[in-house]
């Protein structure tokens, strides 16, 4: 019974160091574009939404 034990303890161990949100500059761009698009924003707005979106340390959040 203690083998499953310490499994699960190395498990949760190495899933706590992980980086949770370790996303790159590309995959950042095309969330941002992909919220962009799906608002449909042109113009100023969509270079707007697009740099703040990229700025963001956290999720994008949609603009109303």
């Amino acid at each position: 019974m203690l083998q499953p034990a310490a499994v699960f303890a190395f498990l949760g161990a190495v899933l706590v160091n992980m980086p949770a949100f370790a996303i790159t500059e590309k995959q950042k761009l095309e969330t941002c574009t992909f919220g962009a698009n799906n608002q449909k924003l042109t113009g100023n707005a969509r270079k707007d939404f697009i740099t703040k979106c990229m700025a963001d340390e956290a999720a994008p959040q949609q603009q109303k």
